[in-house]
């Protein structure tokens, strides 16, 4: 009899162990999931929905937008200055121009405001800066306005994907 009891013992302790093992397997099951989940967040970025014009909208606080928007104008100011020094021929001032937006002048942002970009939308932006911090360096090495107009419309190719692909939707947190 004992050896009975100590087998329905030894029984119920294995599918006790078997049971702690399966619910040790979901969990960790669940928790990457979680954190796969989490990752693609952080890499993808926060596209919230599609936009009434087909685009992609980003959802962002009123203050980001316009520091977005103002970082636009900016660039955009940049362009503008650009074209009329390099049809003057003055390629200082396209490098100038070129520089005061380039990487080095780009604006801090907080973590949490770069995770709700898309990633294309962070790359399209970061790769514009250094497109403008290359096209200063050539301006100044090179003098040629002929590479400058041919950079600017390459650089400008990024601003026109970027405003195609995607609208900032300023929404009050909460």
């Amino acid at each position: 009899m004992d050896k009975a009891v100590a087998g329905v013992m030894a029984n119920a302790a294995a599918n006790i162990d078997m049971s702690r093992h399966r619910f040790c397997w979901a969990i960790a099951v669940v928790l990457g999931l979680v954190s796969i989940v989490l990752a693609s967040r952080i890499m993808v970025g926060g596209v919230v929905g599609t936009s009434p014009d087909g685009r992609a909208a980003i959802i962002v606080t009123p203050a980001e937008r316009d520091l977005v928007l103002e970082e636009m104008r900016g660039l955009l100011e940049a362009v503008q200055t650009i074209i009329v020094a390099n049809n003057a021929g003055d390629l200082n001032t396209v490098a100038v121009a070129g520089r005061k937006v380039g990487r080095a002048n780009m604006g801090p942002q907080s973590a949490e405001f770069a995770a709700r970009l898309p990633m294309g939308f962070r790359k399209l932006g970061m790769d514009t800066h250094l497109r403008f911090d290359q096209l200063a360096l050539d301006a100044e090495q090179f003098g040629s306005t002929e590479q400058v107009s041919q950079q600017l419309g390459e650089l400008t190719g990024n601003c026109v994907a970027c405003h195609r692909a995607y609208r900032l939707v300023a929404s009050d947190p909460g």
